[in-house]
């Protein structure tokens, strides 16, 4: 029988106790387990591709059950897990009994001569006499598809001498009966008496003094696979999957990692890292410590080690033809990267690609905490704050659970909760795993959840809105939808999307949307940047003592603090451009009025009072002119960023609110002057068609600019001199009235006469189907609408191509 499903011992197997990890490929994992067979796999094929593994050896399931057999415990520990089965003893007792038996036991002495033998070995390639080396359980049922046993079995850092590595074999042994090891493999249905340990024992990379982390070659919380996200702290890596630290979150765009020029990072979003795991000593391996203030404030990793290790993780899913879940260190004596672990990631690798449920949250509360979210899903109803395992016992079922932290020993709790909340931990650790496990939406990292939220309070956890969750005061409103994508309809009209959170951006990748139609500056400056981008060039002019120390927060780890502009811009727009890449994203230029620059940080003093600021000071006027041409240069500078130095080739340039033929000539030459010139690289510039003279002189319009946006809501507002914030007007303003269909209908006609393509931005074409019809006879080329309106644009727009097929009219 084979040694994993619980067989005798065979005498014919003794030679067989230990297996280098050269020695190993995936297939053993019913030898050596899932994390051992693994490593194995990378050593003797990867590591010939570039791919750094530490060297170690790993214990065979024939071990285990030598183990079992000498010590006489394979009965007693069938007959306590029966008993724990018929409820004559509980969990906590049956655990703690079947541990006892293992921790009491003795090595076989063939087994303890082949364990020392190879940790000699070990020892000797690495020129030193009782190498430090991490030891790890690896059980045999796990890393499956449908079971990633994340945490259930225990790990050993900085094991040190041949005594205390065989003192830590025997805990790894013991730890495969932990309390909440027995409970998952029984909600999963595994024979305990089928599941035995390996042993991997492998050399410590020095991360106590460099850094580590988790990575994933699948953003976790949407599926998208074109990202590698990586989670980074100081010191050993146990904080970071524990969830007791927030780390630094990066995320690299795969498709752009073979160009070696380019520097694809889409975000680097530097966490707390409040401690830090390192060695201790002979009594406690490993000890926690305070970080720094300034390995708080600083970046684990620079782009040089960021890309590494996506270069790798590339390379590993490649190789392994799946997306994987991988643990790397730094080590900081050698200033070298190492990868450590990697198994099968198990959640977003099975989501149906064609399903897409959406949630949308209304009418909610003040909100009260914000951090990761985990998930896309929206749930409400009343927090149970428990702070230690020791009050586990009073947590109410189906109530969202609110706590620090979560180890694998909360798991019996977090299965009984309808959300999760968290104090610490980033989007690889403990409580984000098992809550993508389990289907649950999660928020962690909120750094405050425990202080400002209290048992019985009515709350709505939303993580509906991109990578930001937010627990909101009362009981929201939730609308969800599920959209079957395989059943969509061809069009040729091309169907696009708004987008402009980039938090959001990869929320929407499944949608087979035709790219961006409309991807407005305007919110990444306001939401990630906050200050007007002329109080960054000419900060010392500023007088508001505090706006400049919020500026100065804001920029720290910027020596120029244009470059915040700059660098927080184009990461932003570089998330947009990667949900749709390679197909178009057409950004607009900033389209601020006068009060809504003002009302940036360092605004006022660079804006002045307008009477009707939506006719007034905006746009492109503004690119050129003295009191904005500074500013308007970051933005090109930041375009400039995202295509040439992160290689977002797709970015399209759109300038909004452009009146005149002679402001398009002045606007396309200070775009020139700033490094981007129509035409070179493939840069088109279209033009928004919003302004009367837009539609009058098309034509003349077309020699300046390679597309047409129509704008509706300023063309309707200026066609029938309507203002569009005004309530009492608002049964005047109708984008179908017969003279803005006129404008529509000939700013098509002209724009393909001269060989341009025109498209339209808004919402009128899925609120009114008609509107779409008129749309496709006028033969526009694309509509683009918000995200949770594109299925029923894309049916509106199919039947209006069918009618007018059917009415003999040529598309």
């Amino acid at each position: 029988m084979a040694p994993n499903q619980g067989g005798k011992a065979d005498a014919a197997s003794a030679g067989q106790f230990v297996r280098g990890f050269s020695q190993l490929t995936r297939n053993d994992g019913a030898l050596v387990g899932g994390k051992n067979s693994s490593l194995g796999e990378m050593i003797s094929t990867l590591r010939a591709k570039g791919v750094p593994v530490p060297p170690g050896f790993a214990t065979t399931s024939y071990t285990y059950w030598h183990y079992v057999e000498r010590n006489g415990i394979r009965d007693k520990i069938a007959t306590l897990v029966m008993d724990w089965q018929q409820e004559r003893l509980n969990l906590a007792e049956t655990g703690n009994r079947v541990r006892h038996l293992f921790l009491c036991g003795t090595w076989p002495a063939d087994a303890a001569k082949a364990v020392r033998d190879a940790y000699r070995r070990l020892s000797a390639d690495a020129g030193m006499d009782n190498l430090s080396v991490a030891v790890r359980s690896s059980a045999t049922a796990e890393d499956l598809p449908d079971a990633s046993f994340a945490g259930q079995q225990e790990s050993f850092l900085n094991i040190s001498g041949e005594d205390e590595l065989m003192d830590a074999c025997r805990r790894c042994y013991a730890s495969l009966f932990t309390d909440r090891a027995i409970s998952y493999r029984q909600t999963k249905g595994f024979d305990h008496m089928k599941v035995a340990l390996s042993i991997g024992v492998q050399r410590m990379v020095r991360s106590d003094v460099g850094g580590s982390g988790v990575m994933f070659s699948i953003d976790t919380e949407t599926g998208f696979d074109k990202i590698v996200l990586i989670n980074a702290s100081w010191g050993l890596g146990e904080n970071i999957v524990q969830g007791t630290v927030n780390p630094d979150e990066y995320q690299v765009f795969k498709p752009l990692l073979r160009q070696a020029d380019l520097v694809p990072i889409l975000e680097k979003r530097c966490g707390e890292k409040a401690l830090k795991l390192v060695y201790g000593n002979a009594w406690t391996p490993t000890r926690n410590v305070p970080t720094s203030r300034a390995e708080r404030d600083t970046f684990v990793l620079n782009d040089r080690e960021i890309l590494q290790l996506a270069h790798w993780a590339c390379t590993i899913e490649q190789h392994y033809g799946f997306p994987m879940d991988i643990e790397w260190a730094k080590d900081g004596v050698m200033d070298e990267l190492f990868i450590v672990q990697a198994r099968p990631e198990t959640v977003q690798s099975r989501r149906a690609t064609t399903m897409l449920k959406t949630y949308k949250v209304s009418n909610a509360g003040r909100i009260l905490a914000t951090g990761h979210s985990v998930g896309d899903a929206a749930i409400s109803g009343q927090l149970c704050l428990i702070e230690s395992t020791k009050d586990l016992s009073k947590f109410v079922d189906n109530s969202i659970l609110v706590t620090g932290t979560t180890d694998p020993d909360w798991v019996p709790v977090m299965k009984r909760a309808a959300a999760i909340i968290t104090d610490h931990g980033g989007r690889t650790s403990h409580a984000a795993i098992v809550s993508r496990e389990l289907g649950l939406p999660a928020i962690v990292g909120c750094g405050n959840a425990t202080y400002v939220l209290h048992s019985g309070q009515d709350v709505t956890v939303s993580c509906a809105e991109g990578d930001r969750g937010f627990v909101y005061e009362g009981i929201a409103n939730i609308e969800t939808e599920t959209m079957d994508l395989s059943q969509l309809p061809v069009t040729r009209t091309s169907v696009m999307i708004n987008l402009a959170n980039p938090a959001a951006a990869f929320r929407w990748w499944r949608l087979p949307a035709d790219g961006i139609g409309l991807a407005r500056m305007e919110f990444v400056v306001t939401n990630a940047i906050r200050v007007h981008p002329m109080a960054l060039v000419h900060f010392d002019r500023l007088k508001d003592v505090k706006e400049k120390e919020e500026i100065s927060r804001l920029t720290a780890g910027y020596e120029k603090k244009p470059d915040y502009f700059v660098d927080k811009l184009s990461h932003g727009f570089a998330a947009l451009c990667a949900a749709v890449y390679p197909r178009p994203a057409i950004i607009r230029m900033s389209d601020f009025k006068t009060n809504e620059y003002a009302g940036l940080v360092g605004g006022t003093e660079f804006e002045r009072n307008e009477e009707n600021p939506m006719i007034g000071f905006r746009g492109a006027s503004r690119y050129y002119s003295p009191r904005y041409r500074d500013g308007f240069a970051l933005e090109c500078r930041a375009i400039k960023q995202l295509r040439d130095e992160m290689g977002f080739t797709n970015a399209v340039v759109m300038i909004p609110f452009c009146r005149t033929i002679v402001e398009a000539t002045k606007v396309l030459e200070v775009m020139e002057e700033n490094g981007l010139k129509r035409g070179d690289k493939g840069l088109k510039v279209y033009v928004m068609c919003e302004v009367p003279s837009n539609v009058i002189l098309a034509a003349q319009f077309a020699e300046h600019f390679d597309g047409f946006s129509i704008g509706s809501n300023d063309l309707t507002q200026l066609t029938l001199g309507v203002d569009r914030d005004s309530g009492e007007l608002a049964d005047l303003f109708n984008e179908q009235d017969e003279a803005v269909k006129w404008m529509i209908r000939e700013a098509i006609s002209v724009a393909h006469e001269k060989g341009c393509k025109v498209g339209i931005c808004g919402q009128a074409p899925s609120d009114h189907p008609e509107f779409a019809r008129f749309l496709v006879s006028c033969g526009i080329d694309s509509i683009s609408v918000s995200p949770d309106s594109y299925v029923a644009v894309k049916n509106h727009v199919a039947a209006s191509e069918q009618l007018h097929v059917s009415r003999g009219a040529v598309l």
